[in-house]
């Protein structure tokens, strides 16, 4: 167990290939959570994936992704082909569509109604992630005249960005609802909201866990110019983030997709909310065994940043390589994470709110004496996980290992950075009990000695009472202590 990964790893998982060997292997390989994309499952094939990756274990968390507010051009008109050629010059009418229009030549459909009304002459159209480009030059109440940037194909429904434009999109469109409420009624863990733009986003998605009590945590998906405008109060209202560097890269230049990122990963941190990067992380994997240096690279720089997490898309989702794939990730983090110059703890970050918080000043100390001494794991009991994550936010060196007395706190946990979450199936009145059970689980892996240290975080007036002390000891007075309990 200590020298287990740190950095958590979620792969992506579909229908037509999740079998219990499949999902056996991944997790071996060291996939952390499963990830459902709704864009490309149904809800038949998505409760499937959940059946079957809680028979093998169910502490597996799952994530779901809402495929979010889109605009996509409207299907290409049947006699005129799969796609429409077009020369650097050419113009074309751009429209909103009622319904059922379809693209022909002369006018291209777009589903937003209202799309016209939001987008000013001057603005850049971008479809399929930029491979193709119209430029804005005229528009009237109904139409907008375009004129492509260069040669170009046309082809159905691929995705439209227009950067730095705000659109009015719902927040939640019918298929979106459909999946929270499925997702609501079948024990999923994370909602991935795609393209969140402010607060008012994460707000729908609340209201609708609210109105049926779930504790499902939204992770909130950074994919465009207006989330970022409003990143501190997304980062404040969500769960977690992650930085979706597909559409978020066809929004930006690409040279400041890195900066970007870093600047995410440092305020999500320091707001103590779990970060996933995602995107292309070992994208060639997809059709070859082994990744391209700079995709090791890639995965690396997100490791050093401190990420509690790094994704997996198409390369366990449909790639030929899925069981490798997770198995390089793994690897990598394994490899970065030993270099300790770079990986010491945060302790002295400037987090939001933590000299307010009796929780976070005790996991801070907890993280600064196993940096002080010779502690080998960090032990903690929690009800809502709210104790682990915030140990997680200070990137301590040593292992957390978590007693969690809900199968959704153990579920939520494994997404934070360093955190080992068991799960005990009652609440004793002793409240020293938990490290026992701690050190059973850290044996099974690692040999624990008498003398050796634990750090300790638990709380003296039960779980619901929350954190409210530190404690140091070896291994031999907590078994002393517990035997003398017993009698």
């Amino acid at each position: 167990m200590c020298n287990s990964k740190k950095t958590k790893i979620v792969a992506t998982m579909s229908d037509f290939r999740c079998t219990e060997e499949f999902v056996r292997s991944l997790a071996a390989a060291g996939m952390d959570v499963v990830r459902i994309n709704s864009a490309h499952v149904t809800e038949e094939g998505a409760s499937r994936i959940v059946e079957i990756v809680h028979k093998v274990n169910p502490a597996i968390p799952i994530m779901i992704d809402t495929k979010g507010p889109e605009i996509r051009v409207t299907a290409i008109a049947p006699d005129l082909g799969e796609r429409l050629e077009f020369k650097a010059g050419d113009r074309v009418v751009v429209r909103g569509s009622e319904g059922a229009d379809l693209t022909t030549r002369e006018v291209v459909y777009m589903n937003v109604p209202g799309i016209v009304a939001d987008i000013p002459v001057g603005a850049r159209m971008l479809i399929a992630d930029g491979e193709v480009e119209l430029h804005v030059v005229d528009k009237s109440e109904r139409e907008l005249v375009c004129e492509f940037a260069g040669d170009g194909a046309l082809r159905s429904r691929k995705s439209v960005n227009v950067p730095g434009v705000s659109i009015d999109l719902p927040s939640v469109t019918a298929k979106d609802r459909r999946f929270i409420e499925w997702a609501i009624a079948h024990d999923v863990d994370f909602i991935a909201h795609s393209f969140v733009r402010s607060v008012r986003d994460l707000q729908a998605v609340q209201q609708i866990l609210d109105t049926h009590g779930s504790p499902i945590k939204i992770i909130s998906k950074i994919e465009n110019q207006e989330g970022l405008d409003n990143i501190d109060e997304i980062i404040e209202a969500s769960y977690g983030i992650m930085v979706a560097r597909g559409d978020l890269g066809v929004e930006l230049p690409a040279e400041v997709i890195p900066n970007t990122q870093r600047r995410i990963v440092e305020k999500c941190i320091a707001a103590k909310r779990p970060v996933i990067i995602a995107t292309q992380m070992l994208y060639s994997m997809v059709r070859s065994p082994r990744p391209t240096r700079a995709e090791v690279s890639d995965v690396a720089s997100a490791i050093y940043e401190r990420v509690d997490a790094v994704m997996l898309s198409d390369e366990t989702a449909m790639g030929d390589y899925p069981v490798e794939a997770v198995e390089t990730m793994a690897r990598i983090a394994r490899e970065i994470e030993r270099d300790e110059t770079h990986f010491k703890p945060m302790i002295d970050i400037n987090m939001v709110s933590v000299n307010h918080e009796v929780t976070a000043q005790l996991a801070r100390s907890a993280v600064r004496a196993s940096t002080n001494l010779p502690i080998r794991y960090v032990v903690l009991d929690t009800k809502t996980g709210r104790t682990g994550r915030y140990l997680a936010a200070f990137r301590g060196q040593k292992t957390v290992v978590a007693v969690c007395y809900q199968l959704h706190a153990q579920r939520i946990l494994a997404l934070s950075y360093g955190v080992v979450p068991i799960l005990r199936n009652q609440e004793l009145s002793d409240r020293y009990h938990f490290l026992i059970d701690a050190m059973e689980v850290i044996e099974q892996k690692d040999h624990l000695d008498e003398k050796d240290l634990l750090a300790i975080v638990g709380g003296s007036f039960g779980p619901d009472g929350g954190a409210s002390y530190v404690e140091i000891a070896d291994v031999r007075r907590i078994r002393e202590r517990n035997e003398q309990s017993c009698r």
